[in-house]
């Protein structure tokens, strides 16, 4: 998630109806106004059109549901073993695999450009939107500007709002569509602004970039964004394995590399006891929930481009199953 880290938790919090100001909340904060007048004449000298300031802000105030929901984010509580039944679940590896053969075609076209092999674009386009079903229903400008008139984290979403609507000068897409999550990670990449407009792909040719409603802009946005972190075409992301029982649990952290002969030496298997690949990679080992747990091998190009997109062991592992089980 580039900023995706700070959006961890927000798809499956995503509140999927259009929501409305509180009354009476911009009554209580008459700053807005202000702040909004203020902010337009940011925007006008850093080259966004009034057309656009117009449009994008007609009746827009702070929205009350907003503020709460970024106060009361929860620190993520569940174990892997809660987090990836909740995710990788028979119901979207079966929809996984269904998806991967409808867009064979233009994952093959995807992969060759971008050399991100397509099973991992439909991982995440399934971890993120559950293939594009649900994207969000608040208006994005409304929210990010919500968010930065609050003032708890105002720069980082002040800068959000001037690519938001830098996007909309840009004409990629309506005030009407623009529809994200409530922290304003949009389409079916649930992309920030700023992570738009570093890395989002027009894959279509059409000239535009809709990842709101065009596969193939979507997708070519998440491979781009992959390839230009580090992503690796001739490797994938792990492996589960298990551990010997007087395994050093002091050599699980992410700066203790080891190639998987080596790892071997150690006496770590793959499942079922099998020896780990006979490949000259180097590895690390990742336990989100500590000694006597699911353990895995962790190749540190793409796991460590699948943490860029989202900082959380526990997605990463979840996006690497559900890719290796849309193609088994």
């Amino acid at each position: 998630m580039a900023f995706k880290s700070l959006l961890s938790v927000l798809f499956f919090g995503v509140v999927l109806s259009v929501v409305q100001p509180v009354t009476g909340w911009a009554d209580e904060n008459p700053g807005f106004s202000e702040w909004l007048m203020e902010f337009k004449k940011e925007a006008l000298a850093k080259g966004i059109s009034s057309t656009t300031l117009e449009q994008a802000f007609a009746g827009v105030e702070p929205v009350a549901r907003i503020i709460e929901l970024d106060r009361r984010q929860p620190e993520f509580t569940q174990t892997l073993q809660q987090y990836l039944d909740a995710r990788v679940t028979k119901k979207r590896v079966a929809q996984g695999r269904e998806k991967f053969r409808e867009n064979r075609e233009l994952l093959q076209q995807i992969e060759s450009r971008y050399g991100v092999q397509g099973r991992f674009i439909v991982a995440f386009w399934g971890m993120e939107t559950n293939y594009g079903r649900y994207t969000g229903g608040f208006n994005v400008i409304q929210a990010i500007a919500t968010l930065a008139y609050d003032g708890r984290r105002s720069k980082f979403f002040r800068k959000q709002l001037l690519d938001a609507l830098s996007i909309l000068d840009e004409g990629h897409v309506s005030v009407e569509k623009m529809k994200g999550s409530w922290a304003g990670a949009m389409g079916q990449t649930q992309f920030m602004p700023s992570t738009f407009k570093a890395y989002a792909k027009d894959g279509d040719g059409d000239g535009r970039i809709n990842i709101w409603e065009s596969k193939a802009d979507a997708f070519a946005s998440a491979a781009n964004y992959l390839s230009k972190v580090g992503w690796r075409h001739d490797q994938t992301w792990g492996r589960e394995v298990e551990l010997p029982e007087n395994f050093d649990y002091g050599l699980i952290k992410e700066r203790t590399r080891k190639t998987l002969a080596q790892w071997q030496e150690l006496g770590v298997r793959r499942l079922y006891g099998k020896d780990l690949p006979k490949r000259d990679l180097s590895a690390f080992i990742v336990q989100p929930d500590g000694p006597g747990s699911r353990a895995f091998l962790a190749y540190p190009a793409n796991y460590r481009a699948i943490l860029n997109w989202n900082r959380s062991d526990k997605f990463a592992i979840a996006v690497g199953l559900l890719a290796d089980a849309i193609v088994r």
